[in-house]
């Protein structure tokens, strides 16, 4: 995975994508602005609104090419994305505000990004990674009120570290999964457990 540069950081070029005249700005034409640039930084493009959630019903729409972009990378292909994702749009507006709320956190994050326990961030690592992050995208697909920040945000710590060979934050990103899994998995089996109370008192059953 190839490093960013000074001058490529993200605090400095994700703020400037929701620029231009139009009231909307597709998919495509963020792809576009973003030509040659890693999985990674794609990546946490698409994540970013869904832990700063500025935007209604945002993980509907960038819920997908996160998906596809994170099975790109577990296969080793390069980002692209199909007519009926790639067309999709977004407010300027909206995505103006998410990438303003994200400059400060992009600032104080780059600063403790540094190449550290490459290992984990390089050869099949990368597709391991890949495979991870696709699950997470998955997790953001699901219309669950809430639930997609986590994973969103697990997507976001994977990414910088493969972009800065930062092992650390890879495992930050770990982290970050497994205790989504953890809350989700807890939620759900208090939603079983509602469920079942309610079932039984409905047919007079004591609890």
């Amino acid at each position: 995975m190839t490093r960013t540069t000074e001058g490529d950081r993200l605090s400095q070029l994700l703020p400037r994508l929701a620029g231009g005249q139009e009231e909307r700005i597709s998919i495509g034409d963020i792809i576009s602005r973003l030509e040659g640039r890693a999985h990674t930084t794609l990546l946490v493009l698409f994540a970013l609104p869904n832990v700063l959630p500025a935007i209604p019903g945002t993980s509907a729409i960038t819920g997908m090419p996160l998906v596809y972009l994170a099975l790109q990378m577990t296969l080793g292909q390069r980002p692209w994305l199909p007519a009926f994702i790639a067309n999709r749009s977004l407010s300027r507006t909206g995505l103006a505000t998410v990438m303003d709320q994200a400059k400060p956190w992009l600032e104080r994050s780059e600063r403790f990004l540094h190449p550290r326990l490459g290992a984990l961030t390089r050869g099949r690592m990368e597709r391991v990674i890949g495979v991870l992050m696709l699950l997470l995208a998955f997790a953001v697909v699901l219309p669950i009120p809430f639930g997609n920040m986590i994973p969103a945000l697990g997507i976001i710590f994977f990414s910088l570290g493969l972009m800065e060979e930062d092992g650390l934050w890879v495992i930050a990103g770990f982290l970050t999964m497994v205790s989504g899994a953890v809350i989700f998995s807890t939620l759900l089996w208090a939603l079983f457990k509602a469920g079942v109370f309610v079932f039984l008192g409905a047919f007079g059953y004591a609890p």
